[in-house]
């Protein structure tokens, strides 16, 4: 499933961005080998439990086995389907993150947030093993992979003591596009950061150069 392009549709009362799905290529490959061990698994505990019929080992088996099939099936269509969404209004911002299985919106007030700020990734302490010719292992590399995997949004302010974290794979370029038009809908209500002011004022100048 390849990446979807960002959308703006401008309504009378809102604006609404959706960012769709933007789940990097390895990292739908790790899934999508995660669905297949697990499914390999689940195969092998139905291949020992068959016949079922009057073996209480096999009947359990056979129950461990659906189990798995319907954890493996949950976990990667959330996971390979998860969109986002954003509704804006000139009072609040309201973030929807979905799949087929689950749907969760939350909506934050403008006053009541703090300047946003791109976060992108996690800033970390390199491996140690960085750039040795001794990383035989690609300890560097596994780490900024499993730093893609529990990346929560590259977008975030605190509300109310807590970080809330929105645009997961949303790179500088669509950023500061999906800012700036949040910014031409709701205007000086929405408060930016030093840093992501600034990307966004130079966006702004190299598009009118």
């Amino acid at each position: 499933m390849a990446k979807q392009e960002i959308t703006y549709n401008w309504g009378k009362d809102h604006l609404q961005i959706e960012l769709g799905n933007r789940i990097q290529p390895r990292i739908r490959f790790l899934f999508i080998a995660e669905f297949i061990l697990m499914l390999s698994i689940a195969s092998s505990f139905l291949h020992e439990a068959i016949p079922v019929a009057g073996n209480f080992t096999h009947f359990m088996l056979c129950i461990g086995a659906t189990i798995i099939y319907m954890l493996a099936s949950y976990r990667f269509i959330s996971r390979i389907f998860f969109k986002e969404s954003l509704y804006i209004t000139t009072n609040a911002i309201t973030i929807v993150q979905y799949s087929p299985f689950y749907r969760n919106t939350r909506t934050f007030n403008w006053n009541s947030i703090s300047p946003i700020q791109y976060y992108g990734k996690q800033a970390k302490t390199d491996h140690p093993l960085k750039g040795n010719s001794f990383d035989y292992f690609g300890f560097e590399t596994q780490e900024q992979l499993i730093q893609s995997l529990h990346h929560k949004g590259n977008l975030c302010f605190v509300c109310e003591e807590e970080r809330i974290y929105f645009g997961r794979g949303i790179y500088t370029w669509d950023a500061e596009k999906i800012i700036r038009m949040i910014k031409l809908y709701v205007g000086p209500v929405m408060k930016l950061d030093e840093e992501l002011d600034r990307m966004v004022t130079e966006f702004e100048q190299d598009n009118e150069a």
